[in-house]
């Protein structure tokens, strides 16, 4: 008899994690770097604008998951999901690696672009995968995990660069990148290609996927809010070699153990979503906000880098609680059919922040007189944004989507 139409296989925490722990190569593509930005600006001084080609060396695969991740989502959709994502991430190794054994700038730039590519299938099919693998509460939990991962994982991938950095140069971080290859076997060994969902069959239906097709009004909003999110978590993260660099570290291990202070934040601020989540969209966007501007208000005047690293710690909380909560908002309630699309354009979205954070605040900064007073217009922005958020929600608060299933009200 005909196995199509046996029970499907449940996925469970193995299938999770297997999906899970690929989100930290988009750690590596940008936090490995945290700790040697200013080795690879002194080496590559003498180029023609230096400063900003080191720059696109740790944001370079930001651009490729803006313009990549939409078209990633689409083949997933149209090919199937596990096939890719495997191919991927081990291009996604052997042209991250390249660039240790490189010296032009120029050509380790394409093989940054190749990086970028990859990220964004990585990014948008795994994501695409627990949304196929899991339902409802179990969905969010691991949707929301993933910045919890990620962030932990910077809490080894920046030391650890600066580590490499100070043992091999500046070269020393790109090493990192083989890690891939052991997650792209976990990935082979506990994983399989999602069953299609078609309305027809005699399967239970997915009661999450209320969107048929595309709800473009809802996603450009929900887009919006994302790119500054972005822009604000990659704004620290890119930057925070550079502002410690003013503080007067400049020992690379020294500026990766204050980093990853910072990167603390987000875990905890993972761990405040999964308690507060129940609450409308609008007051979670309200408080997110609020402790992003607060950090970078605390940053633009720290005057030693421990305080300087205490008030990216609180930015970094913010951050933390915003992108789990834009996600799984972007993602719910997406069908089948365009669940692939629907994860491709958020992290297209995302990745704009990775792309231009740097670029923006090496430019704002020679504008403003200096990095740290680029991070207190920021903080401004923020403030402007949390107020926003809660005006929201009291004009628009019953159109509003709620930030988790659990919450009550309808979706939209």
């Amino acid at each position: 008899m005909s196995a199509t139409f046996t029970t499907p296989r449940r996925a469970g925490f193995l299938q999770g994690m297997a999906l899970l722990l690929p989100i930290t190569l988009a750690v590596i593509g940008v936090s490995v770097f945290t700790a040697t930005g200013a080795q690879m600006t002194d080496h590559f001084r003498n180029v023609p604008h230096g400063d900003y080609l080191v720059d696109l060396l740790q944001t370079m695969p930001g651009f490729w998951i803006v313009f990549f991740s939409p078209v990633a989502g689409w083949l997933a959709d149209r090919f199937g999901r596990r096939p890719i994502l495997i191919a991927s991430m081990v291009v996604y190794a052997v042209a991250g690696v390249a660039p240790f054994f490189m010296e032009n700038i120029y050509a380790i730039l394409v093989t940054r672009c190749f990086v970028g590519m990859c990220e964004s299938v990585v990014l948008t099919i795994t994501t695409t995968m627990l949304c196929d693998y899991f339902r409802g509460a179990a969905r969010e939990r691991w949707l929301a995990g993933q910045t919890g991962v990620a962030s932990l994982s910077a809490l080894v991938v920046i030391p650890l660069g600066g580590y490499l950095g100070t043992t091999y140069g500046w070269q020393g971080p790109f090493l990192v990148y083989l890690y891939s290859v052991l997650l792209v076997l976990g990935v082979i060994a506990f994983t399989w290609e999602p069953e299609r969902e078609a309305p027809s069959t005699a399967r239970q239906p997915d009661a999450d996927a209320y969107y048929q097709t595309m709800p473009w009004a809802r996603m450009i909003g929900i887009i919006a809010i994302t790119l500054l999110g972005s822009v604000c978590f990659y704004s620290t993260i890119t930057k925070n070699a550079a502002a410690l660099v003013t503080l007067g570290v400049t020992d690379p291990n020294r500026i990766g153990h204050l980093s990853t202070i910072a990167s603390l934040g987000v875990p905890i601020g993972t761990l405040m979503f999964w308690m507060l989540c129940r609450l409308h969209i609008g007051w979670l966007l309200g408080i997110d906000f609020l402790l992003i501007a607060t950090g970078f208000t605390m940053m633009s005047s720290a005057a030693t880098p421990m305080s300087y690293a205490i008030a990216a710690n609180v930015q970094q909380i913010g951050c933390g609680m915003v992108l789990p909560t834009l996600l799984v908002w972007a993602t719910r309630g997406l069908a089948y059919a365009i669940r692939g699309r629907g994860n491709g354009l958020w992290q297209g979205a995302f990745g704009v922040g990775l792309f231009i954070s740097a670029a923006l605040l090496t430019f704002l900064g020679k504008q403003l007189g200096g990095l740290l007073p680029t991070f207190g217009m920021l903080g401004k922005v923020c403030f402007v944004a949390a107020a926003a958020a809660v005006v929201g929600k009291l004009i628009w608060g019953r159109l509003a989507l709620p930030a988790s299933s659990g919450a009550s009200g309808a979706a939209h």
